[in-house]
């Protein structure tokens, strides 16, 4: 919420209590997670008392840069556990379809999707274990910010390559709610939001290298 002037340092972070007079919060339909609670919250002339305040006044952006660091690294470890999903997916399904007289997997074409989908998932995943090692021996957040950043895109753009390729493996089976590609139907709607939320792939080059102070 901004407290002071323009830029960064006029705003702060505000604890407001969603039964407070005025606050309305509705759910959105939303692509995927639909167990989740993508919201959109309205104020409406709300009144929040200074207590509520965390933190020091106009210091809410130095408090959101730290806590994205943490979203960034738990989303970009979380597209990375769902690209491997979809790597086991094809690799199961590509060895139980038959095509032309042999399995799916018996293609050297869809063999060399799989061995593409795992150095991309694996190459993620090294990174993300290179970070957190980082983090245990001392990094702080203004240390990680840009390696985070750039981290999240790796992973996300692994995961959003993984989609695609399964899904052509699976074929038409990866376009139906239900069967055997069910999980990769249901991934290839939940990739977006890994892809575009806490930062979109765009925002967190330009973030890794305004930071990088090339």
């Amino acid at each position: 919420m901004r407290t002071g002037g323009d830029g960064v340092g006029g705003t702060s972070i505000l604890v407001i209590p969603k039964d407070l007079p005025g606050v309305s919060v509705r759910k959105l339909p939303a692509q995927g997670w639909w167990s989740g609670n993508t919201t959109a919250v309205d104020f409406d002339n709300v009144e929040v008392p200074a207590i509520n305040l965390v933190g020091k006044e106009n210091a809410g952006f130095k408090i959101m840069a730290a806590v994205m660091n943490g979203e960034r690294i738990i989303a970009a470890q979380g597209a990375v556990r769902q690209a491997r999903i979809l790597v086991e997916e094809s690799i199961t399904f590509a060895r139980q379809r038959k095509t032309f007289g042999k399995r799916l997997i018996d293609h050297q074409v869809i063999r060399h999707k799989i061995a593409q989908m795992i150095r991309r998932v694996e190459a993620a995943q090294s990174q993300c274990e290179s970070l957190v090692y980082s983090m245990t021996q001392g990094a702080i957040p203004a240390d990680i910010g840009g390696p985070t950043a750039l981290l999240k895109v790796d992973c996300t753009s692994a995961f959003e390559y993984a989609v695609r390729e399964a899904s052509q493996v699976f074929g038409g089976n990866s376009y139906i709610r239900g069967g055997k590609g069910v999980l990769v139907e249901r991934l290839s709607r939940e990739m977006r939001v890994a892809v575009v939320g806490g930062g979109s792939e765009e925002v967190m080059i330009d973030l890794a290298m305004r930071q990088a102070k090339l």
